[in-house]
């Protein structure tokens, strides 16, 4: 394996925020920037390097921000400009950085672009975006949306459908147009002269569409895939190559794209050669093991070890030498990761969350930490489709439930393990009510284990989960094996236990990760393996784990 190439983002660790749902300041029951600007100190003693903040733009909020109306102005539930100025600045003053989220496969139909471009057929902004004649009184061919039913539009007015991927709020933007391309690279340099640090690219994977044939309808499916003419495709890297040139190179950015695809797509998008990207995020291990229906992700399939060990193995093998990688289990599209892959009943949860820490930080790649993993925060388990905000849960009902297809209960339960609310609900801060997150009514409720599981109580408790990771952090800030070791994968076949190895200089780190609440055996776990750097447990058995045991060793 050839040496790696110094980086700073590859030796930082990346803390995800979403805003809505982290601090609010004012107490209108919706997290803002100067919620997080009050709890930069909090995240400072943690110890992350970077912070990732979802959509903070300007946004009528059919998808919780990720639908744009203005890319250069602050949304008024989060705050104003001088909010950002401020928040940027405290960012800075602490030594750490901010990465932007950047949505431009497409924006809200609110943006001035989108107004101007349904007008009429001939409007200057009507090549902004991708409107098609309908075919045989239909939608122009048989694409499906991420988000459930057709993903095209019909617009009355001009008698013209457009091409919607997802919501129908949220209409694609037409990249083929130059001019397109322009105000994104123009709006991206903006925001770099401003001083961001970087862009966490929203499914920049799909901007480059290459034709409009209709997809394979896979068996039960209720319309095409478009994923063999809008992923992964030439256009796209043609086009991120141009912002490479044209906008990311003139600054010191962290870039990541949310991408998806195999290992062999993600060594495009992140080469060595720094033609496109720095990183991508894999989601074979978070949507691919879900995909065991004719549903996909709405199962309760859930993350059993042999499929998730498999993925991981796959990516960290495929990528090293030529790419790097990016390493999570949980964000704000995904359910809380100790509730999905853990156990997060009051015996286990902080054993396995510390356990699956461990796994994904001693990794090769960025580690990602999304706000309340550090704090072994879980699934909140909703009972009725009334208490879910997300708009990917109530289309999904209407396509499934209320046609009769799925039973209501089987539905539910299946949310209760993947929906992404789990994921946004309230940051829970300390066991005030409403978990310290607002004085008002939060926007979604807070999970009802706060008075447990909070940030006061941990940062009082050395044991707790809160320090467990800020040692994790250290670790990976102290030893260059950890960052830029090479990845080796150790007991394959083991039916409990995930175990890897790193190597660097010499040097060996055995990592070793019980993912049952079983005590397992396992011949790797001796004090012959060198150094403990770190472990979930003061006291180990010889040839054993206990638990949801971790342990780290160097030599």
């Amino acid at each position: 394996m050839k040496a790696d190439k110094w980086a700073w983002w590859k030796e930082a660790v990346v803390y995800q925020i979403y805003p809505r749902s982290f601090a609010d300041s004012n107490g209108d029951g919706i997290g803002d920037l100067n919620g997080v600007t009050e709890h930069l100190d909090y995240l400072k003693e943690l110890g992350v390097d970077v912070i990732w903040c979802s959509p903070f733009f300007a946004s009528p909020n059919y998808d919780n921000g990720y639908d744009i109306s203005d890319y250069r102005a602050i949304m008024k539930e989060f705050g104003t400009m001088e909010d950002f100025d401020r928040m940027l600045a405290g960012i800075h003053a602490r030594g750490m950085k901010l990465v932007m989220d950047l949505v431009v496969n497409h924006s809200s139909e609110e943006h001035a672009w989108f107004v101007e471009s349904r007008k009429s057929r001939d409007n200057p902004y009507r090549d902004y975006y991708i409107w098609r004649d309908g075919v045989d009184g239909g939608e122009p061919n048989n694409w499906g949306s991420c988000f459930s039913g057709s993903a095209w539009q019909l617009d009355e007015a001009t008698g013209q459908y457009y091409l919607h991927l997802f919501t129908k709020q949220q209409p694609d933007l037409n990249w083929a147009n130059p001019k397109v391309r322009d105000e994104i690279f123009d709006m991206m340099t903006w925001w770099c002269k401003k001083g961001i640090d970087g862009f966490r690219m929203d499914v920049i994977g799909m901007i480059g569409k290459e034709n409009y044939n209709d997809g394979p309808v896979y068996p039960g499916a209720l319309y095409g895939d478009f994923v063999p003419s809008c992923q992964h495709t030439e256009t796209t890297h043609r086009y991120l190559k141009e912002m490479r040139e044209r906008v990311l190179d003139k600054f010191d950015l962290l870039t990541v794209g949310e991408c998806g695809g195999t290992p062999a797509d993600a060594i495009r998008y992140s080469n060595d050669d720094g033609s496109e990207l720095n990183m991508s995020f894999c989601f074979e291990h978070t949507d691919g093991i879900c995909d065991h229906t004719e549903m996909g992700k709405w199962s309760d399939h859930g993350g059993p070890l042999d499929e998730v060990r498999e993925v991981l193995n796959r990516w960290q093998l495929a990528l090293q030498g030529k790419a790097w990688n990016s390493v999570y289990l949980t964000n704000h599209d995904q359910p809380r990761q100790v509730s999905r892959f853990g156990n997060d009943s009051p015996l286990w949860r902080e054993k396995s969350a510390k356990m699956l820490g461990t796994l994904i930080h001693m990794m090769r790649g960025t580690p990602y930490v999304y706000q309340g993993e550090e704090l072994g925060m879980t699934n909140i388990y909703f009972k009725s489709i009334d208490q879910y905000q997300d708009v990917e849960v109530h289309n999904a009902w209407k396509q499934w439930v209320l046609s009769g297809r799925v039973n209501a209960t089987d539905m539910l339960r299946w949310f209760a393990k993947i929906a992404r609310d789990n994921a946004r609900t309230p940051m829970q801060w300390n066991s005030q009510p409403n978990a310290g997150f607002t004085t008002g009514t939060p926007w979604l409720p807070v999970n009802n284990n706060y008075l447990e599981i909070n940030a006061e109580k941990a940062l009082k408790d050395p044991d707790s989960v809160f320090y467990y990771y800020k040692k994790l952090i250290a670790l990976r800030h102290t030893h260059d094996i950890i960052v830029y070791g090479e990845f080796i994968p150790l007991l394959e076949n083991d039916p409990c236990v995930y175990a890897y190895r790193r190597a660097l200089d010499g040097k060996e780190l055995t990592v070793l990760c019980n993912w049952t609440d079983k005590t397992v055996p396992c011949a790797l776990s001796s004090d012959e393996m060198g150094e403990e750097l770190i472990s979930n447990y003061p006291e180990h058995k010889e040839g054993f784990l206990y638990p949801y045991e971790a342990r780290v060793m160097l030599k």
